[in-house]
């Protein structure tokens, strides 16, 4: 067996059982783990000032140095664990290098965060006789713990992002896998060791094994305090729809007034192009798109003043859109391939070719309901299809959006009508166009067939995108909007 790695980095928290961990991959034959490597106060092992002829000072000044030391060590592997408040330069090249074996060590939150308070409280970070063993209760924060939360949260995104964006895989192990023969020895098996574990090391001993509220002087506030606590979050696990860029060559802007579209794709996108074409009294193809960041940059700075907007779209509208013209329909630009999965695989009830007398309103609610019902899958990262611009969540393509360019104003689709000739005149036009509706979607329009059915669907599919903007039931739009 030969290792896809050259090393490995444990990925975790304080209190998540890294020493644990630690302790069974040394039991491996060939493995060594070197403890906090990158720990601002010491290297590797407390009070020690060189690890691997590379001392404190040396690694400050270089931190890869101690990489290569660690790659190049005696053994069939070398690696170490890293936490939240260990040299950060460190994490983008080792993140950046898939040589480097990831191990990502997650535990329960609210359990980490108190076994961390009584550590500190007993000065007690270790136990191997149970006969020296500290006991303490500590007071439950609220907000202390919200702020734990929030860093364990943001830290899991950070690596997330880092994952995807450079097409590498971790091996994802939780506290309670830690005294699991099978899943240690699954762990050396993706590491591409030669060794096996025969037992779980029990050097290290659980040092708070009781029930959480029982180590807790406060119970009934902590009870109180988490039930205000989303369930979600507090045992999140990792938002695996895809990050998405800032897509600035798709940024439209007005060759004489300083105004800016930031789209998202929902549909709307041409009926808001030709009201800028409009404004400016020109045919759409003068307009300014397909600029690279810096063409971009420099069009901002040559324009103060400028504003930038984007506009929302409501979820059931938008993904009935993109149903209509990229999945159900088989016209140059629809989603061919995605088409016939979605049919084959799926049983999206839609047919091979539409004609009009092969696919009556009635079918037409059974495969938009079943396509609903993809996206919640797909937006979950549980399909093997691509979460597409079209149909994305818009909270996904804000957040791109931000990398780059915030939006000053972000527009609902029935806001449009007074709000962009308000932003118009504001930039100098007296008699502004107003914006039209956008085309009706074929072969039925999403009023033919609106229920409540249809509504619950999309906000399982678009819980976010319903939370963060505050959308309601839809309700179709008229000239009047």
């Amino acid at each position: 067996m030969t290792s896809d790695f050259d090393y490995f980095i444990i990925l975790g928290a304080m209190r998540t059982g890294s020493n644990l961990l630690e302790f069974n991959l040394n039991a491996l034959d060939g493995v060594t783990c070197h403890g906090e490597a990158f720990n601002p106060h010491f290297i590797g092992r407390l009070k020690s000032e060189s690890l691997l002829d590379v001392t404190l000072e040396e690694r400050d000044n270089d931190p890869m140095k101690l990489v290569q030391a660690i790659k190049t060590a005696p053994g069939e592997l070398n690696g170490f664990r890293f936490f939240q408040g260990h040299d950060p330069r460190l994490l983008e090249p080792v993140l950046n290098d898939p040589r480097c074996a990831k191990i990502i060590l997650t535990r329960n939150p609210l359990d980490s965060y108190v076994s961390l308070k009584i550590a500190r409280k007993t000065k007690q970070w270790q136990l191997k006789n149970v006969k020296r063993r500290r006991e303490a209760r500590i007071e439950f924060d609220a907000q202390e713990f919200q702020n734990y939360l929030d860093q364990q949260q943001n830290f899991q995104q950070l690596l997330l992002n880092a994952l995807q964006t450079t097409g590498q895989t971790a091996y994802y192990i939780a506290y309670d896998d830690l005294t699991n023969l099978d899943v240690l020895n699954g762990l050396a098996t993706w590491l591409g060791v030669k060794s096996r574990l025969s037992s779980i090391d029990n050097t290290i001993k659980p040092q708070n094994p009781e029930p959480v509220l029982s180590k807790i002087t406060n119970p009934q506030e902590a009870d109180q305090a988490l039930a205000s606590v989303d369930s979600f979050n507090l045992h999140r696990t990792p938002n695996f729809e895809p990050r998405r860029g800032p897509a600035v060559a798709t940024y439209i802007a007005a060759p004489n007034t300083s105004l800016m579209y930031l789209p998202v794709r929902s549909g709307i996108e041409g009926t808001i192009t030709q009201w800028l074409a409009d404004l400016d009294d020109i045919d759409q193809r003068e307009l300014i798109t397909s600029q690279n960041r810096k063409q971009t940059q420099q069009w901002r700075q040559a324009h103060p003043g400028h504003r930038k907007f984007t506009v929302l779209r409501h979820p059931l509208a938008r993904a009935h859109s993109a149903f209509c013209s990229y999945i159900l329909s088989t016209e140059p630009g629809a989603y061919l391939k995605i088409r016939n999965m979605l049919r084959n695989r799926f049983k999206v009830p839609i047919p091979g070719q539409l004609r009009k007398d092969n696919y009556p309103a009635d079918q037409h609610y059974e495969a938009f309901s079943a396509f609903l019902s993809f996206l919640r899958q797909n937006l979950a990262g549980q399909t093997p299809i691509r979460v597409d611009g079209v149909w994305c969540s818009q909270s996904q393509v804000l957040e791109g959006m931000a990398s780059f360019a915030l939006p000053d104003l972000i527009l609902r689709e029935d806001e449009i009508a007074v709000a962009l000739p308000d932003i118009a005149r504001r930039l100098g036009h007296d008699n502004p166009p107003i914006p039209g509706l956008s085309a009706p979607d074929s072969p039925f329009t999403l009023a033919e067939i609106y229920d409540d059915k249809l509504e619950a669907l999309a906000t399982e599919a678009y819980q976010r995108d319903y939370m963060q903007f505050g959308f309601g039931d839809w309700k179709p739009l008229t000239d009047a909007e």
